[in-house]
């Protein structure tokens, strides 16, 4: 056993065991408020991921793969659902005709910020408690450098 896990204390655990639930608290609230959207979780995490690029930037098949942490393949099956949706157009890119871009919706704009302004009120709920936690857990990795 290294010194690390020598110094865990109750309290570590504790924090740590509130954190996860927090956050699948927040999750749940996610899948919900989708869901009440009439978008199934996944999709508002993809549409999310499109809008959410830097400024220049433009998604393709294989990076919302990469930024949602699924396989190509299912990427692609997403992306066909977007589309039949009305929430997502699909492009072969200019610069590389094997890439597909993906580009929102006036559909999806307006359902992103439905969603995003009521995550946006439920994060600022969540915050006081997040922060705390992150700053004990912070002060506790910190200590022990």
């Amino acid at each position: 056993m290294g010194r690390l896990e020598a110094e865990l204390t109750r309290a570590d655990y504790e924090s740590l065991a509130t954190l996860r639930y927090t956050l699948r608290k927040f999750l749940d609230f996610s899948t919900s408020a989708a869901q009440e959207a009439g978008l199934p979780p996944q999709q508002h995490q993809a549409l999310l991921a499109i809008k959410g690029l830097p400024v220049g930037e433009t998604m393709t098949v294989g990076m919302l793969a990469e930024k949602l942490l699924i396989a190509p393949h299912t990427a692609t099956e997403l992306a066909t659902r977007l589309v039949k949706a009305g929430y997502v157009l699909r492009a072969t890119d200019a610069a590389d005709k094997r890439r597909q871009t993906l580009n929102l919706t006036e559909k999806a704009e307006a359902s992103l910020r439905h969603l995003s302004a009521i995550h946006l009120r439920e994060i600022k709920i969540m915050a006081p408690e997040l922060i705390a936690l992150l700053a004990r857990l912070n002060d506790k990795a910190s200590a022990q450098e």
